[in-house]
């Protein structure tokens, strides 16, 4: 365990310089932290070893800071905030997502149809591509102090992104299991993964909002915050282990459900004091995710890149893009949500490498040679987009003029 702190502090202290390095030649520091968790982790110096990304403790701090990363997307999501454009939100988030789906699923069904592939396979890279991994453009969030419609409008898309994207990933596994094993997961389960998070959020929020309403200082409420985000986490975690048949709970829903009720019952300027303390860690928290998203990715991929990799990146930008732009048409946003709002939102690594693990699992008898497929081109394409998509999201931002607002 000592060894493992040790190992983690270095790769954070050398994490950090190599984001300060990024931003002096101009570059969001984000793509400093990414580049960082490919060079130190397994496939690279191996400082952030496969030990340590498998170890039980390394996850549940994970989790935990996924839980805190909430903090800033449930902070913005005060209802008198949202209630002009929550229908855009719904309606941009749903066509771009379902519109994702449908472009890769496509994509990569007509090519399996020619190449002697179970054409049903195609649904497995359409459920991977819907997710979006929200950590790399919130980073850039914080560090260029973005505000204007497209950030309002990607923090709470960020969240519900992911719920659509579990719902729909488990709905297509449903489909692939019936053909692979015989089996189906439950019905009820994309009804869970909705349900427990919001129910913890809101039983951990109140909470803390009750606490924080008779307490004066500024400090002492953030240290509420703090042992909410502790308590909001290790209740994910007791419902994700023994009430879910598959552990897919999203911690970052539950922290961002905490946060967003005690920020709708707090004054707004105590609310404003208590999240400057708060801020310093949270950005920490997104130091170490962007470090654990870039670790898995091998980076000796890029050079063993193939079809299927250019036409998983490709088809993917085209649904998000293309179906960000339709939603923000049919719902009437702001002229910069539909222009740029979908370069913002590109980022994928972290989300689509667990959706990967279940899908390879699924794939079983006669179906295995097939999973070595979904691992190559998904892995190979977390390395490339995610370098890309930095630097696509924060052109989105700059070209969307809401830099330094």
């Amino acid at each position: 365990m000592m060894e493992m702190v040790v190992r983690l502090t270095a790769v954070i202290l050398l994490a950090a310089a190599a984001g300060k390095a990024a931003a002096k030649l101009k570059m969001p520091a984000v793509l400093g932290f990414l580049i960082a968790g490919m060079a130190l982790g397994p496939h690279g110096l191996g400082l952030l070893n496969q030990e340590i990304l498998d170890n039980s403790a390394y996850h549940s701090l994970i989790s935990l800071l996924e839980c805190g990363m909430g903090l800033m997307l449930g902070s913005e999501m005060v209802w008198r905030k949202i209630r002009s454009y929550g229908k855009q939100i719904v309606v941009i988030t749903l066509t771009q997502s379902l519109m994702t789906f449908l472009v890769v699923s496509i994509a990569f069904s007509s090519i399996f149809y020619f190449t002697n592939i179970p054409v049903f396979l195609g649904l497995i890279f359409g459920g991977i591509a819907l997710a979006t991994a929200p950590a790399p453009a919130l980073s850039i969030v914080t560090e260029y102090k973005t505000d204007g419609p497209v950030t309002q409008t990607l923090i709470p898309l960020a969240v519900i992104d992911d719920v659509i994207a579990i719902c729909v990933f488990l709905s297509v596994m449903g489909v692939i299991l019936q053909k692979t094993a015989g089996g189906s997961l439950p019905g009820y389960l994309p009804a869970l993964v909705v349900l427990f998070p919001v129910l913890i959020g809101m039983i951990t929020g109140g909470a803390a909002a009750f606490v924080m309403k008779r307490i004066s200082s500024s400090a002492g409420s953030a240290a509420v915050v703090f042992l909410g985000v502790v308590l909001t986490g290790i209740m994910t975690f007791l419902a994700n282990q023994y009430l879910m048949p598959v552990p897919i709970l999203n911690y970052m829903m539950s922290g961002m459900v905490y946060s967003a009720v005690f920020a709708n019952v707090l004054e707004e300027s105590k609310m404003n004091s208590v999240m400057k303390f708060c801020t310093p860690t949270v950005n920490a928290c997104f130091t170490l995710i962007i470090l654990n998203l870039g670790a898995p990715l091998d980076y000796h991929l890029i050079l063993g890149a193939g079809v299927f990799t250019a036409v998983y990146i490709i088809s993917r930008a085209v649904g998000k893009m293309g179906g960000a732009a339709l939603g923000a048409q049919l719902s009437h946003a702001k002229p910069t949500v539909k222009k740029y709002l979908g370069m913002v939102i590109l980022p994928h690594s972290g989300v689509s490498l667990v959706l990967t693990g279940i899908a390879i699992s699924a794939l079983t008898g006669g179906y295995s040679q097939y999973g070595d497929i979904v691992r190559g081109t998904i892995a190979a394409a977390a390395v490339i987009n995610e370098i890309i998509a930095v630097f696509v999201a924060r052109k989105g931002f700059q070209l969307a003029g809401e830099m330094g607002k």
